[in-house]
């Protein structure tokens, strides 16, 4: 018997129809793979974009804000001349978020850190009444308890709700109970029934004037009630300077 053994080599057809049935790509499985590829691409992409864009908005819509008052400035109460009073030097920082959603009404919810809020004292050095000095002892402290309101970029319209404790003393003899004193300082009007003032809106450099009335009730000490007539009202007129600036 004889046995005939053929060589691959001389079959170079098969060895090629081989080769080509190990390298040929399955065109349903590729296209799949590609397809799944990209929609992950595309996901991820606008998952990255959603959270930058996010961040923007988050950012832009809370600012810092400084607050400093100026040497135009008067103090009224009762029916008394008002006392023209210099507060330059007065400081206060906030923080100011966005409430408004319209580009037209840029409205902002303000919030003073009263631990930081500094309002010089009415002295000798800051306020005259009648033109004069106050006498070099007498002293009005200034303890700021809330301040906090609306301010409106667009419009220049300022509402802050201010309550502070007006303490008065006279070197160490006399020193009365504080007087609390709540008011809206406004860039509007404010009228009380013996007491008024206009105030100023913010312009493009922050500048505005802000009044306020207030009711001012006794405090049981007989000078004081009696000298301020209490109850009655007082008046604020505060020029200052309001400046925002975005947070880091």
């Amino acid at each position: 018997m004889v046995c005939q053994i053929h060589s691959l080599n001389n079959h170079p057809q098969l060895i090629h129809k081989r080769t080509c049935f190990s390298f040929r790509p399955n065109p349903v499985l590729l296209r799949t793979t590609l397809f799944s590829a990209r929609n992950n691409l595309n996901s991820d992409e606008q998952v990255s974009t959603a959270t930058v864009k996010q961040t923007q908005i988050q950012k832009s819509d809370i600012y810092n804000v400084r607050f400093k008052t100026l040497s135009a400035c008067k103090l009224g109460i009762s029916r008394y001349p008002d006392f023209d009073y210099n507060a330059e030097g007065g400081v206060g920082s906030a923080t100011a978020t966005r409430i408004s959603k319209t580009d037209s009404d840029d409205e902002f919810s303000v919030v003073f850190d009263v631990n930081e809020l500094y309002i010089p004292p009415l002295s000798s050095a800051t306020t005259k009444f009648l033109g004069l000095p106050l006498p070099p002892f007498l002293k009005i402290d200034i303890v700021p308890e809330s301040f906090q309101g609306k301010i409106n970029q667009q419009s220049g319209k300022v509402d802050l709700k201010f309550r502070a404790r007006f303490c008065f003393s006279f070197g160490s003899i006399y020193k009365a109970p504080p007087l609390l004193v709540e008011t809206i300082l406004t860039s509007e009007e404010s009228k009380g029934k013996i007491r008024g003032g206009k105030g100023e809106r913010l312009d493009k450099n922050g500048l505005c004037r802000l009044v306020g009335v207030a009711t001012v009730d006794p405090i049981n000490d007989v000078f004081m009630d009696t000298f301020l007539s209490l109850p009655t009202e007082c008046l604020a007129v505060m020029s200052a300077v309001i400046s925002f600036s975005t947070t880091a």
